[in-house]
């Protein structure tokens, strides 16, 4: 019989409508982990700042794939491993390119396994509604300062920002036409198509990158992927099968080997559960 791994996006996939895991996805992925030894995982462009609080109500002895690949978190050892830094040069650039448009990033490094996380004085209200969610998280630490790129030596693991789709286009495309070696990613909030989200990591870091190299480490034979937004897409393609749920983007159904209900429906545990069923 096949050795499947399993590895799940969070915000609009296995997350419900509450952004969490409900007590019915929580049950079932459980016993699945626990009592049948399946390999199950998640992959999000959350940090372990709010991923591994989320995930605490599912055992994960296999790491957890965070920040879309930059790096993997081992729950047990509370480290990073696997982690692919920017370049500091890069770094530079990049926060120069955003910058450009006046739009202050939050910069990510690694410090001991904490997330110093930097930002310039000037915060808008989305920016300090998402520093005060996870001021209190011992995943992250928030620095303020007016020299936020040149503040530290630790590895920069991403450099994020949250603003208007439009504009995060604008300073991606800058990025592009610069050929500033780099991996960034653009995507509509969510909860709010008009807001977006921009994403750069090194050159190199994906989604995809990242659960074929799991794959590898736990000796899977088969994988099988769940997503909703455009930053799952490459990793659905690197899938041995590809599942995406109803409410995912067109662009993301598009390419999915299924489609199955909408992720408030617990329809990904579900999924799994009968996939195993179907492959004892």
């Amino acid at each position: 019989m096949k050795r499947t791994l399993y590895i799940t996006d969070l915000d609009g996939t296995l997350l419900n409508e509450h952004s969490r895991v409900s007590e019915r996805s929580s049950a079932i992925l459980s016993d699945l982990v626990t009592h049948h030894n399946v390999l199950f995982s998640i992959a999000t462009a959350r940090t372990p700042a709010t991923a591994v609080e989320l995930m605490s109500c599912v055992p994960t002895p296999i790491p957890l794939i965070v920040m879309a690949g930059a790096a993997m978190w081992d729950t047990a050892r509370s480290q990073y491993v696997n982690s692919v830094p920017i370049p500091e040069n890069v770094v530079q650039r990049v926060c120069a390119a955003y910058e450009a448009h006046g739009v202050h990033p939050f910069v990510y490094r690694n410090h001991g396994g904490v997330l110093h996380t930097y930002h310039h004085p000037e915060v808008h209200g989305e920016e300090k509604q998402f520093i005060d969610d996870r001021i209190s998280t011992p995943y992250k630490r928030f620095i303020i300062t007016s020299e936020p790129y040149t503040a530290s030596s630790d590895p920069t693991l991403l450099i994020f920002a949250m603003n208007r789709f439009e504009l995060l286009e604008a300073v991606q495309r800058d990025i592009v036409a610069a050929h500033i070696p780099c991996h960034s990613v653009c995507y509509h909030d969510i909860f709010n198509h008009q807001n977006g989200i921009l994403e750069v990591y090194a050159h190199g870091v994906t989604k995809a990158a990242a659960v074929t190299r799991l794959k590898a480490l736990t000796g899977a034979d088969r994988l099988v992927v769940f997503g909703d937004n455009l930053n799952d897409r490459e990793m659905m393609q690197a899938a041995d099968h590809s599942v995406a749920v109803e409410n995912a983007f067109d662009e993301v159904k598009a390419i999915a080997d299924e489609v199955i209900e909408p992720n408030v429906t617990d329809s990904v545990a579900r999924w799994i559960a009968a996939d195993v069923e179907r492959n004892r």
